[in-house]
């Protein structure tokens, strides 16, 4: 159905093997039928993430062709209270001084030993804590190589495909945001939301 409705708006579609574990999986297949170039820079818009600013995904990809020595790069943006920092479905990345993912995770991180917990309504303190997206950028060479990789450990605890990376010792250029999360479709709620968003604009343009 997918492949269908995004040939039928003009564009290119393939459908790979339902036996991946993963969207990068996925990508690298991808990358094979259409025959893509080692450097070639890929990016991966989840299909969970129908709200996604096309500014994130230029950024992402920018990122890549900015710096050669760079194979992935992926986006986040501010955390901004307590209950969104405690929700598993938001995953959170912290950061090193230069913009690179320290680590991903489903639980709050950074923990604030002497602040924390909150109270459900609480505002964090802008500027340390990020929200990540489900977008990235890579170098279609580099997923030819992250399909051959055996699932990782915490890549299975947090059921995070990024950590497969960062487990191997490899960099992933982070692009933050100062804007509002875009609304991702993690649950039936969100799905209501995102539909009602989507058939307000079809009533005003119409």
């Amino acid at each position: 159905e997918i492949l269908a409705t995004v040939r039928a708006h003009g564009g290119e579609a393939v459908q790979t093997d339902a036996r991946h574990s993963c969207g990068s999986e996925r990508l690298a297949e991808a990358v094979e039928i259409l025959g893509l170039g080692e450097e070639e820079i890929v990016v991966n818009l989840q299909g969970d993430e129908p709200q996604m600013p096309a500014s994130l995904l230029q950024s992402v990809a920018a990122a890549l062709a900015a710096d050669p020595q760079l194979s992935v790069a992926t986006a986040a943006v501010p955390l901004r209270n307590w209950a969104e920092l405690c929700d598993p479905h938001a995953v959170k990345v912290v950061l090193d001084a230069a913009g690179h993912a320290l680590y991903f995770s489903r639980a709050p991180i950074p923990w604030d030993r002497d602040r924390y917990p909150l109270a459900a309504d609480a505002v964090l303190a802008p500027g340390r804590h990020w929200r990540h997206l489900g977008l990235y950028a890579y170098r279609a060479g580099f997923l030819r190589d992250y399909a051959r990789w055996p699932r990782s450990p915490l890549e299975e605890l947090e059921s995070l495909e990024q950590l497969r990376i960062l487990e191997r010792g490899l960099p992933i250029r982070v692009c933050c945001a100062e804007i509002e999360a875009p609304i991702g479709v993690d649950t039936p709620g969100d799905l209501a939301r995102v539909r009602a968003i989507f058939s307000h604009h079809e009533e005003c343009s119409a």
